[in-house]
């Protein structure tokens, strides 16, 4: 989390726009977004999603922590039933929102991968960062490496 004694984050050259504030509810569905997954040169293409809980957004590489698979269960759907943890739907590990640590589940112990996000003036963006690139970013530095 930000330190708040520097102000609120503004966003920058760069972000992504996500989605408006108002498509996210404490414990409720999430929002999809593509991004690109880096590891040394190779990129691939995966997804991002971001949540409110207790009225901060959060954002996670859609991926469980135990095996490589999407969280939802059906799209935007992160949240398990009480709306107070999220939760794969393949494998039943339970995360906590505002930390990504599994907490309950075959990776007990293990993190979702966490995406920078910021809200600002009614709109939720991602910040990319060089580990996770959005897809347009990806092609071009791709494209750049091959010339």
């Amino acid at each position: 989390m930000p330190d708040p004694s520097f102000g609120p984050l503004l966003p920058r050259e760069g972000d992504v726009a996500v989605c408006a504030s108002e498509r996210l509810t404490d414990g409720g569905s999430g929002v999809r977004f593509a991004v690109q997954t880096r590891s040394g040169r190779a990129t691939r293409p995966s997804t991002g999603f971001v949540v409110r809980f207790l009225g901060t957004v959060y954002g996670y590489l859609n991926q469980c922590a135990h095996v490589p698979t999407e969280l939802d269960w059906q799209e935007g759907q992160f949240f398990d039933h009480s709306g107070l943890y999220l939760m794969c739907a393949t494998h039943g590990a339970v995360y906590e929102p505002e930390s990504g640590r599994c907490v309950g589940g075959p990776c007990r112990g293990g993190r979702l991968l966490a995406l920078q996000v910021l809200e600002c003036q009614g709109m939720v963006y991602w910040r990319p960062d060089d580990a996770f690139l959005p897809p347009d970013r990806a092609l071009i530095q791709t494209h750049a490496r091959k010339q």
